[in-house]
């Protein structure tokens, strides 16, 4: 299943690449695209870097006090070693919304955060689950496959911005510039490109739940906490979403934290907790 869904993920990153491509032979050069590729680049490098700092500060996350909570420390502690990480560090956030989050640009930065709701709603067993998830979207590296995705989705996005002007100031542009096929390239770039790189940008979080879900259960050696805490922690979303921060951000959580932000299929950030659960209770260890 890990495999798969690591296939999974790379398939949908040459599909993204394709359409990069794509755009790059319709301008009839790189020149444009180079341009907006470096400024893409720039500011998801920053984002890569930084945004680690921004969410915690969103968040109003606070260092999780070691003497106030002694055993979420060793229990991360425990799991960190099983899965060859360095200690991450916690950090809380004083919200009753149950959930939790993995940030930070590599395994030697990374932050784990829990809220408040989350330490009250679950069982130790259940926290370790979740807990065992998010380390793995910090071994994986899904920082930086989201980084990625996110880089050639916003060339995708600027380039069709680009058209979009282009055609307001008095002209399509692309190399050919004769018949009705322009116009249908036109719409492509400008319309349903974008709409696509979306889709596919979304799917690929998709993808990296699935993993973060298989690859923690196999850390602990059992999918049944992870699967008892995303049924709890669904719920409670629902009923309890969170207060502050941004919906930009939803990707982050272990199951989307505000309400009415989860949309279903092609446009949300995280799989159906039906299926994860589903997937969790097929597996064996």
């Amino acid at each position: 299943m890990t495999m798969l869904n690591q296939l999974r993920t790379g398939i949908l990153l040459a599909l993204l690449t394709g359409i990069l491509l794509w755009i790059g032979n319709y301008f009839g050069g790189p020149s444009g695209l180079l341009i907006a590729l470096i400024l893409s680049l720039a500011m998801n490098f920053g984002m890569y870097w930084f945004s680690h700092k921004l969410v915690l500060a969103m968040y109003r996350a606070k260092p999780l006090n070691k003497s106030q909570y002694p055993w979420l420390h060793q229990m991360v502690r425990e799991l960190a070693d099983e899965a060859k990480l360095p200690m991450p560090a916690l950090y809380h956030v004083p919200s009753e919304t149950p959930n939790a989050f993995a940030t930070g640009r590599n395994p030697e930065h990374a932050v784990v955060a829990v809220t408040d709701g989350i330490l009250h709603l679950l069982t130790r067993e259940e926290l370790r689950g979740v807990l065992a998830h998010e380390l793995s979207h910090v071994k994986n590296r899904d920082m930086l496959v989201t980084t990625i995705a996110a880089t050639i989705a916003g060339v995708i996005s600027y380039a069709a911005s680009m058209a979009r002007w282009a055609a307001i100031f008095g002209g399509i542009g692309g190399r050919d510039n004769e018949g009705g096929g322009n116009m249908l390239s036109f719409i492509v770039l400008a319309i349903v490109a974008p709409l696509i790189a979306v889709i596919l940008q979304l799917a690929i979080s998709r993808s990296r739940e699935y993993l973060a879900d298989a690859s923690g259960a196999k850390l602990i050696k059992n999918g049944a906490p992870l699967s008892a805490a995303l049924q709890k922690l669904e719920s409670s979303n629902k009923a309890y979403p969170m207060r502050f921060g941004s919906p930009a951000t939803s990707s982050l959580f272990i199951v989307n934290p505000f309400r009415g932000a989860a949309l279903a299929g092609l446009f949300s950030t995280h799989p159906s907790t039906s299926s994860r659960v589903e997937r969790l209770k097929g597996m064996r260890f």
